[in-house]
């Protein structure tokens, strides 16, 4: 019998849990060595389409207002009886939310093999976050996380090393596949942008709903980058509540007609196509699918120095890393990818072939069966606790 995998994400939006969480899925199922399942705390998103193309079994809902109420325990009574009647032998979860619910319900429902994730090297949350978050990576026995400098930082946090696991986010270099028959011209036309002759297109991809994505650094590079370069236009792909406030800043900035927000794009293949240089300006990250989507298009990279970026980029060859927060200097780095095309090419190309070795989906969907594989093979392992035994765990000190 084929081992039932279970994913849970906190929702079905755009984001990269999500949308690696989904091409896991993807990839486990297609390769036929896993019944695969996936249920969500937020049904709403996008990528629910996409989720239920795969033919999966019913993907139900299980809605938190809170976890310290009375929601929370009938929530997890639910997820709890869902695993035990699908024969669930391994949950995996993505996100804040998705671990700590997931983490306690999987314990409560004795699944054999609990992985829980870590995505960014800092984050926002609280005392008492941290202090919920630290409990449910003890219930899990493994915790995945998307780069080596996240690793380092959970160890620093005062987790345990050997539950720690690297695996690269990986990328379907499909949807990245430029357009075969379609001209500049006609790309820019659909897309809505204006085709004038010699304008340079320097595009970022990320979501507008996280300030940390620091939106205002880019649009202070770019219009430093007009200054040097006038032909120079700047594309936003993202969608969020952030958008009013970054087009009312371009325009402060007196780059409003020459900033597009294109919000949420499924074509990003055809985007990328179009662009000159690519940047992600973030103040935190753990490991950016963008990032690796500017390099599989074969597009050089001005990229802030956070997270994995340096296990991706070697600066000066591949692209550019600048400090977080540095506009002065990102705009420098864009400005002479504009100016020295022929660099910017020779370096787009460089990044398509460390993308083609080191980060295909074909890398990442081996790395997890093996954690898979070993965490399910017979060994002793702290599990089946009963309930009091996890209520402990919100006061007991780390590594205990």
């Amino acid at each position: 019998m084929r081992p039932g995998v279970l994913h849970l994400v906190s929702s079905f939006h755009t984001g990269g849990s999500e949308r690696q969480a989904v091409q896991v899925a993807r990839l486990l199922k297609e390769s036929g060595r896993f019944d695969v399942h996936f249920a969500s705390l937020d049904s709403s998103g996008v990528l629910r389409a996409e989720v239920e193309r795969l033919g999966l079994a019913e993907i139900p809902e299980y809605p938190l207002s809170s976890f310290y109420d009375v929601n929370m325990m009938r929530q997890l009574r639910r997820f709890a009886r869902l695993l035990v009647e699908r024969r669930i032998d391994v949950v995996q979860t993505h996100d804040f939310y998705s671990n700590i619910f997931g983490m306690i319900s999987a314990t409560l429902a004795r699944v054999p093999v609990r992985i829980a994730a870590r995505r960014e090297t800092t984050g926002w949350r609280s005392a008492a976050q941290k202090r919920v978050e630290r409990m449910a990576y003890r219930l899990a026995h493994a915790v995945i996380v998307n780069a080596e400098a996240v690793r380092q930082q959970l160890i620093s946090e005062g987790a345990q090393a050997h539950k720690i696991e690297v695996v690269y986010n990986g990328l379907d270099l499909e949807r990245i596949r430029q357009p075969a028959n379609s001209t500049r011209e006609e790309i820019l036309s659909s897309l809505g942008l204006p085709d004038e002759p010699d304008n340079r297109f320097v595009t970022i991809i990320a979501n507008l709903r996280h300030a940390v994505k620091d939106h205002p650094t880019f649009l202070r590079a770019a219009c430093r980058t007009h200054q040097a370069y006038p032909r120079s236009r700047f594309i936003l792909v993202g969608e969020g509540e952030l958008t009013q406030a970054m087009r009312e800043m371009a325009g402060q900035l007196g780059i409003a007609d020459q900033t597009y927000f294109i919000g949420h794009s499924e074509r990003v293949a055809e985007l990328l196509a179009v662009s000159d240089v690519c940047v992600l300006s973030s103040q935190a990250e753990g490991f950016s699918n963008s990032i690796l989507e500017y390099m599989a298009a074969a597009r050089p990279a001005v990229v802030t120095d956070v997270g994995g970026a340096r296990e991706a980029i070697t600066d000066g060859v591949t692209g550019f890393i600048v400090p977080a927060g540095d506009d002065r200097l990102m705009a420098e780095r864009i400005t002479l990818l504009l100016k020295e095309a022929e660099q910017a090419r020779e370096m787009g190309r460089r990044a398509r072939l460390v993308v083609e070795e080191k980060f295909s989906c074909r890398a990442q969907l081996e790395r997890t069966t093996a954690l898979y594989h070993r965490l399910l093979a017979p060994r002793s392992r702290l599990t089946h606790r009963p309930l009091h035994h996890i209520v402990t765990l919100f006061t007991k000190p780390d590594g205990e």
